[in-house]
């Protein structure tokens, strides 16, 4: 007997609607690096890219627990010496959510070439609106 190994060819991609509204970052976060690296098709392989993608609305109203809001920055380097820039959540979630929940999918991404690939799968949005309807994109429940 044969192992199936998945050629990219052979893939199907779906798209996929996610409506951030209510929904806990880190939660929601997990639920979609699980679609876009593909581990909830029964043809995963960690070689493959078999993920499919992801269009989240919604981005400004997604909900941090606990004190996360005050507490918790979000901290990058600019290649000079002393440039160790930080930002509160508060202020990120006010003026650019969706890069906090683009942060949040990208941690829980394999740190490889595969992952760079498969981060540009998601299509992270603040409103209602996106520009993805050609695609025939499902809504999906998390």
């Amino acid at each position: 007997m044969k192992s199936y190994m998945p050629k990219k060819n052979e893939i199907e991609k779906k798209w996929y609607v996610i409506d951030a509204e209510g929904k806990v970052l880190g939660r929601l976060a997990s639920q979609i690096a699980k679609i876009l690296t593909g581990k909830n098709k029964p043809v995963y392989s960690p070689s493959v890219d078999t993920g499919d993608y992801v269009i989240v609305i919604n981005a400004d109203k997604v909900v941090l627990t606990g004190k996360k809001l005050e507490q918790k920055y979000y901290r990058y380097h600019t290649g000079y010496p002393g440039g160790l820039k930080e930002i509160q959540y508060k202020t990120l979630m006010r003026t650019k959510p969706e890069k906090a929940i683009f942060k949040a999918v990208s941690g829980m991404m394999p740190k490889n070439k595969l992952g760079r690939h498969m981060i540009k799968k998601l299509k992270v949005y603040t409103g209602t609106e996106h520009n993805h309807e050609a695609q025939k994109p499902e809504k999906l429940e998390i």
